[in-house]
C-alpha cells in the first residue's frame, strides 16, 4: 500500500519542504559555484530511472547536481585531468554531499525518490543480471540501502544486491530508518569518497572483464 500509493506523496511533500527550507543554501551555492567553476554551476547527466510499463525500458531522465569540477582545458582544447579540475570548492561539496542537493528537484518532478537504488550510468544497463535489473522496478533514490551500508566503498555485486533487497521490502518504516541513518552518516561524514574513481571500479568494465574470463574458462 505504501509503495504503490503513499511513497510518491511522501517524496513530493518532503522534497518540496526541503527545497523551501534549503533555498538560501541553494542560492548561495549557485552564486559561489558560478565563480568557483567558472561557468554553469550545475552538472546534468542522463541516468536510467524506473522501467516504463508500456515500453518495458528504463525511463531516461536528466539528473541534476552541483558541478564540482571546472571545465578547464589544456592548450589543445582537451579537458584537464579530474584532479586538476576538482578545486577546494568541489572537494567541500563532495565531502559534505551538498553536490547532491539539486536532486531534490528530480524528486519533486517524479524522476527520483527520497529512498531507492541510486541512479547509475546509462552505459551500465546492458551489464545487469536479470535479477539486478529489478532495481529499476522503482524510482531511483537520493539515498538507499546500499548507501547506508558503505556507499562507494562497497563492491558492485553486494551493492546491487542491497538494491534488490530494498525493492523486495519497501515500507514506510524502512524508508524512515534509511533516511535517519543517512542523516547520521552525513553528520559523521562517513563513507564519503571525494574521488570516487579511487575507491570504485567502472561497473561496465568490470562486468566485461568477468564475461571475458568466463568465456575463456569455458573454452578451456
Amino acid at each position: 500500500m505504501y509503495a504503490k500509493y503513499f511513497k510518491r506523496i511522501f517524496d513530493f511533500s518532503l522534497s518540496l519542504i526541503a527545497l523551501i527550507i534549503l533555498s538560501p543554501v541553494f542560492l548561495i551555492l549557485t552564486i559561489i559555484g558560478t565563480v568557483a567553476v567558472k561557468g554553469n554551476p550545475f552538472f546534468t547527466q542522463l541516468r536510467p530511472g524506473k522501467i516504463d510499463k508500456k515500453s518495458g525500458k528504463e525511463k531516461i531522465f536528466k539528473l541534476v547536481k552541483f558541478r564540482t569540477m571546472s571545465n578547464e582545458k589544456d592548450k589543445d582544447g582537451n579537458l584537464l585531468p579530474d584532479e586538476l579540475r576538482l578545486n577546494k570548492y568541489g572537494k567541500i561539496l563532495r565531502s559534505t554531499s551538498l553536490d547532491e542537493l539539486p536532486e531534490l528537484w528530480n524528486i519533486l518532478k517524479g524522476d527520483m525518490s527520497i529512498v531507492g537504488p541510486r541512479p547509475l550510468l546509462v552505459e551500465y544497463l546492458p551489464y545487469y543480471t536479470e535479477k539486478e535489473r529489478h532495481r529499476h522496478d522503482v524510482r531511483p533514490g537520493l539515498t538507499g540501502l546500499a548507501q547506508i551500508n558503505g556507499r562507494n566503498f562497497v563492491a558492485w555485486d553486494p551493492r546491487l544486491a542491497f538494491d534488490v533487497q530494498y525493492i523486495n521490502n519497501i515500507t514506510f518504516k524502512n524508508d524512515i530508518t534509511i533516511i535517519l541513518k543517512t542523516a547520521l552518516k552525513f553528520i559523521k561524514k562517513e563513507d564519503i569518497a571525494v574521488n570516487t574513481n579511487a575507491v570504485e571500479t567502472n561497473f561496465a568494465v568490470e562486468r566485461r572483464l568477468k564475461m571475458k574470463e568466463k568465456q575463456e574458462s569455458e573454452v578451456l
